[in-house]
């Protein structure tokens, strides 16, 4: 395999994943990210200003016949939980959720700490798969692989990158 930076990896995955379609919420970990999706004319990208918003317009996307995927901060889980389990899951919608996993290690912002440590303990609360790559070999593998199995199983998974993967 070819050597990729962490943000390559998780944008080849991806596209080999064939994700099509893409909302976003910002964050400062995700910019490059951002920026090579804005820039690839076959991903549909739209940004959003809450994550239950990007959630809703991805169910819609699927049902076009896209591949979806939402790129947001761990604080958004929280936004987002009744959207994911009372529209994704319910209607067995798949979708990818890359979440830059802030409050890990590293994190300079106290404010973050308390939901980033909740994070992977709310996901398994909902009974959502996810993966959490420490390097960008096993973030390219995760994306690739999420996707299939959120097909699979009929409900979102995630990739949750910590601080210390960028």
């Amino acid at each position: 395999m070819i050597s990729m930076d962490s943000t390559e990896a998780i944008y080849n995955g991806l596209k080999d994943a064939g994700i099509n379609f893409i909302v976003s919420v910002p964050c400062v970990n995700l910019t490059r990210l951002l920026n090579l999706i804005d820039e690839d004319e076959n991903i549909t990208h739209i940004p959003v200003t809450r994550e239950e918003e990007g959630i809703g317009l991805c169910a819609g996307a699927y049902l076009g016949g896209m591949k979806t995927a939402i790129l947001m901060q761990n604080s958004g889980l929280g936004n987002s939980i009744n959207a994911l389990k009372s529209l994704t899951e319910l209607y067995e919608f798949p979708l990818i959720m890359i979440m830059s996993h802030r409050g890990t290690e590293g994190e300079s912002i106290c404010g973050q700490v308390p939901m980033g440590q909740s994070t992977p303990r709310i996901l398994e609360a909902m009974d959502f798969n996810f993966f959490k790559p420490e390097t960008p070999e096993k973030a390219y593998e995760s994306v690739v692989k999420s996707w299939e199995l959120s097909e699979e199983l009929k409900k979102p998974v995630s990739i949750l990158l910590e601080i210390k993967y960028w």
